[in-house]
């Protein structure tokens, strides 16, 4: 670790336990950031719960809302739970299934079998956190997964930059459609705003030593979370110490343009009570790093920068990522790491 001085004080705070205990982490994001950030904790000594966005209403997440009203958008669901499959022989089987999309032509074409499962689950089971704790069973997960809430949302952004008027506001509905923009997103909100979160979720955080946010769609995957008024009060308010893990590169669309310190900057508008403790960045994905010190003293936090990044594409390489990860939970003093992961589970997306 070289993002810190020698004479810091420690990486890691905490309130004192009476006991040693397996650290408890839960992940805020959703996609393929989420997904990675799992794969790279999968393999420490941890108690994982990610907790994810259920806004998505593109590809077959959105064929299924609008086919089965009122079920959440199972795609982001399904990769947090592929992340976290076991690794004997029917864990593997039936995580490659999960994530496994149906070819040929009719109804089921492009639909991921785990979609459909989560669905049926739901139904059969009449609850989505219930259908997510099977499902998880089934796939001998190593962390459980949580909705940020208990009903599907859509998400709105005011976005500039759309008109001959380069100051006009338009907006626009949908985390789809706010992730392809061409214009400039200025911010987003959830509808309905006053969407209550998923009970379990908030005892997760409540719970928890450490809360990771992002990486991932900045607009559509990580900031929704704090958007949910009750969501993000408990993360505002916990008392684990919180770490944001930075993209790589901006994300066509919704991010383009935008600076590493821009993405925090966007991250303090949209949380204003929120301090953070920890901002973790890939060391050669950050031009300025005096400016991204300063936008992280912004929210209250250190700068760490590593080499987290996987050399060939702006992806995280998850290896790197734990090694970094076992690094910081390293001190709570208590926490021994764990084993090597593997270079990614079974059913990793590519792309």
């Amino acid at each position: 670790m070289t993002g810190l001085p020698a004479q810091s004080a420690p990486l890691m705070t905490r309130p004192d336990t009476a006991s040693a205990h397996r650290a408890k982490v839960v992940t805020i994001g959703g996609g393929h950031g989420l997904f990675v950030m799992l794969t790279a904790l999968r393999g420490l000594d941890v108690d994982i719960t990610a907790v994810v966005t259920v806004a998505d209403d593109g590809g077959s997440s959105g064929r299924l809302r609008r086919d089965v009203p009122g079920i959440l958008p199972p795609g982001d669901l399904r990769m947090a739970l592929a992340a976290l499959a076991g690794d004997d022989a029917d864990a593997d089987l039936l995580g490659r299934t999960f994530q496994h999309r149906f070819s040929g032509q009719g109804a089921l074409t492009g639909h991921p079998v785990g979609n459909i499962v989560l669905v049926g689950l739901s139904q059969v089971l009449g609850d989505p956190v219930a259908a997510l704790d099977a499902a998880a069973r089934l796939l001998h997960a190593r962390g459980r997964v949580l909705p940020m809430a208990c009903q599907p949302l859509d998400l709105i952004a005011d976005v500039t930059g759309l008109d001959e008027d380069p100051a006009a506001v338009r907006q626009i509905r949908g985390q789809v459609a706010v992730a392809a923009t061409p214009g400039d997103v200025q911010s987003v909100r959830l509808t309905p705003a006053d969407v209550p979160a998923c009970p379990e979720a908030l005892a997760a955080i409540a719970a928890a030593d450490l809360i990771t946010l992002g990486p991932g769609s900045w607009f559509t995957s990580v900031l929704p979370h704090l958007l949910v008024p009750e969501l993000g009060a408990a993360i505002a308010s916990a008392r684990a110490h919180r770490l944001v893990v930075l993209n790589l590169a901006p994300q066509p669309g919704e991010t383009e343009g935008f600076s590493p310190e821009q993405h925090l900057d966007v991250l303090r508008v949209h949380a204003p009570g929120l301090t953070i403790d920890t901002v973790l960045a890939d060391r050669r994905a950050v031009a300025l790093p005096q400016r991204l010190t300063s936008a992280a003293k912004r929210l209250g936090a250190r700068l760490l920068l590593e080499d987290i990044a996987d050399g060939t594409s702006p992806r995280h390489h998850a290896p790197s990522l734990s090694a970094v990860l076992g690094s910081v939970l390293a001190g709570f003093g208590d926490y021994q790491p764990g084993r090597s992961i593997p270079s990614l589970p079974v059913g990793a997306p590519t792309q």
